[in-house]
């Protein structure tokens, strides 16, 4: 181990990808322990349908925090106030 407790081979740049379980997202992850704990079909769907909706984020290059950043500026609209609602 070199200093600090970290591989030789880490380099500062890995620090800013995210966490993978073996080939999947860490955040995909969570509905497969809930499967796991608790096995029902209704748990297996939802298995299934977030492994789709982090494979098709993945697919077009999107993170989590970076899709719901894009979903809340898509219903938001292009125009931005200036001043808020309430002082107009």
């Amino acid at each position: 181990m070199a200093a600090g407790g970290f591989a030789p081979t880490a380099h500062w740049r890995d620090s800013a990808r995210s966490a993978r379980f073996f080939i999947v997202d860490a955040r995909a992850a969570f509905p497969v322990f809930l499967f796991l704990i608790h096995i029902q079909i209704w748990t297996g769907v939802l298995v299934l349908v977030s492994a789709v909706f982090f494979g098709i984020l993945e697919h077009y290059g999107f993170t989590v925090p970076v899709f719901f950043r894009w979903l809340r500026c898509f219903f938001a609209g292009p125009v931005k106030l200036s001043r808020p609602w309430w002082r107009t």
